[in-house]
């Protein structure tokens, strides 16, 4: 009797740490523990049983020799034993994604639904193996079937603010692809910089792309650091950014904001001004770098009143600009912005009073769907659909715009509720430029935004009716650099809120569970130990402990 209890404490020691092992986030639909393990070494091969798979092998390979020193063969053919195997298994579920994934003691297969599904198979391999350094990498047999809940599973970045380098933003982009998301916003156009390259308007970049200097502090700031700040991505750089993320099954959106946070196209090009011959005025406690004289690009952060005029001459700059655009960016969608857009230069000039009162238009609001469903009947008219922050709600909606909801969820609802495209992107939950903690040691916007209140949040409205929640395409959450400006801090404003909102997106919603997800989670922090990844710890401070009630 006393052998079989301690045969029966072993099995379940094994059967524990074989648990621990197999911590995986997002948590997939459903995962099955075998017995035993494979080990992967140099001498194990990638077989692409299916055409097509380049890319997840690819992917794969450059993780095995970034992490662990070896690379392995890839053959077209081969068999489950002592290999890995990517191929196809017909699944039939409407959003791409879903896949299987088999370990035992002879190998490793993945089958995905369709490419995109065998690539996020692989993303579950990868957080199979060990934290480690090794060339004999013990992976658990298990039995995973698992699929993504919403097909728009999004993070946002803002270069605008500061500006992050290609090299970056490629390791961003991993950041997305690592966590089974697959849109990345990028923000490209703000008051404080232009950061792409138009050809047929050079100063957007020679001009707009840099300011004279930063407000130090927080807005409006204690003083300036008096240097020169900016940059931009050419083309070039865009087109191989593009691919590194198609390459990941990552969309990248591109955000040209209208007709607000216009400031630095505006110094570029005065005349996309209601008054192009006033100076940039600034908040009065906001201390200036160089000259105060003509149009200039903002140097702190917040609201300005200086927006594009909605005249011909502004109308044909922007489809240039976007004719330049779309060659680069194949996304279906289009962010247009159309936040924050203070209507005071409108109400002051005669010309848009008198549009005003041409086009029939109610007001000021009015005068900004004239000039979003303008753009968006431009856009359409080049098989291009727009996205647009939900003030675009105001004065009534373009007719085929998605809203993406920001201020709350209200703007959502309306929008579902009109039959349109929605994107659940509510600050409460969604914006990771909040501090994680009270008691953060650098600088923040402000805000409070726990791990935990990121991982409560349900995308799905209740006050949506069943066929209603069918425009929710998904979520997304944003990361506004305003406080951001080097890689170590926007990783720790990322992680673990970046693992929450994955698993909120991902995942079953009957599988939620925060006391499994922060269980998980202390696997998921040796991983970003190991990746070199930066990340907050405040989920442990006693205040985070409670997960708000909402």
């Amino acid at each position: 009797m006393k052998k079989i209890l301690i045969a029966f404490c072993l099995a379940l020691v094994f059967t524990q740490n074989q648990a621990q092992e197999v911590a995986l986030i997002p948590q997939p639909e459903k995962l099955t523990l075998g017995t035993g393990n494979f080990s992967i070494s140099p001498k194990t091969k990638i077989v692409l049983a299916g055409s097509g798979l380049e890319q997840s092998a690819k992917f794969l390979n450059d993780y095995f020799q970034t992490f662990f020193g070896f690379k392995l063969a890839i053959q077209k053919s081969g068999d489950f034993k002592n290999n890995i195997v990517l191929n196809y298994e017909k699944m039939e579920y409407p959003i791409p994604g879903a896949y299987n994934l088999h370990i035992n003691k002879e190998g490793v297969h993945i089958g995905g639904d369709n490419a995109t599904g065998t690539f996020y198979g692989v993303q579950t391999l990868i957080q199979l193996l060990p934290v480690v350094k090794s060339n004999n990498l013990v992976v658990p047999a298990v039995e995973i079937e698992d699929r993504p809940r919403f097909g728009y599973r999004g993070l946002m970045l803002d270069v605008g603010r500061h500006f992050f380098p290609l090299d970056y933003v490629k390791k961003f982009i991993d950041f997305v692809a690592m966590h089974k998301m697959n849109t990345m916003q990028l923000h490209l156009t703000e008051d404080q910089g232009w950061r792409i390259e138009i050809k047929k308007y050079p100063k957007l970049t020679s001009v707009g792309a840099y300011r004279n200097g930063t407000i130090l502090g927080h807005h409006p700031g204690t003083g300036n650091d008096n240097t020169r700040y900016g940059g931009f991505y050419t083309q070039q750089e865009i087109k191989e950014m593009v691919k590194y993320a198609a390459d990941r099954f990552v969309t990248i959106i591109p955000e040209i904001e209208m007709p607000g946070h216009a400031s630095a196209a505006i110094a570029a090009y005065p005349q996309l001004s209601c008054f192009p011959d006033s100076s940039t005025k600034h908040p009065a406690k906001v201390t200036w770098a160089g000259s105060e004289q003509g149009k200039q690009v903002q140097q702190a952060w917040g609201i300005y009143p200086d927006v594009f005029a909605p005249t011909e001459y502004t109308f044909q700059f922007l489809q240039d600009v976007l004719d330049e655009i779309l060659p680069l960016f194949p996304s279906k969608y289009i962010h247009i912005g159309g936040d924050e857009c203070p209507k005071d230069a409108w109400k002051k000039s005669a010309f848009c009073q008198q549009l005003i009162k041409d086009k029939n238009l109610k007001d000021e609001h009015g005068l900004q769907s004239y000039f979003i469903q303008r753009m968006e009947k431009y856009l359409n008219s080049k098989g291009r659909q727009i996205i647009g922050w939900d003030e675009i709600l105001e004065g009534g909606l373009a007719p085929n715009a998605a809203v993406m909801s920001w201020r709350g969820e209200k703007g959502g609802i309306a929008a579902a509720k009109e039959k349109h495209q929605v994107i659940m992107t509510p600050t409460g939950w969604a914006y990771f430029d909040y501090s994680q903690t009270k008691k953060e040691d650098s600088l923040t916007i402000g805000g409070y935004l726990t791990v935990q209140k990121v991982y409560s949040y349900e995308p799905l409205p209740k006050e949506l009716a069943a066929d209603e929640v069918k425009y929710v395409m998904g979520a997304q959450a944003n990361l506004w650099t305003e406080y951001i400006g080097n890689p170590r801090k926007l990783e720790y404003m990322l992680f673990p809120r970046l693992s929450a909102m994955s698993e909120v997106l991902w995942s079953p919603k009957a599988s939620k569970d925060w006391n499994s997800f922060e269980k998980r989670l202390q696997t998921q922090f040796k991983r970003y130990d190991f990746w070199n990844w930066n990340h907050s710890n405040a989920v442990f401070d006693p205040a985070a402990k409670a997960v708000e009630k909402l």
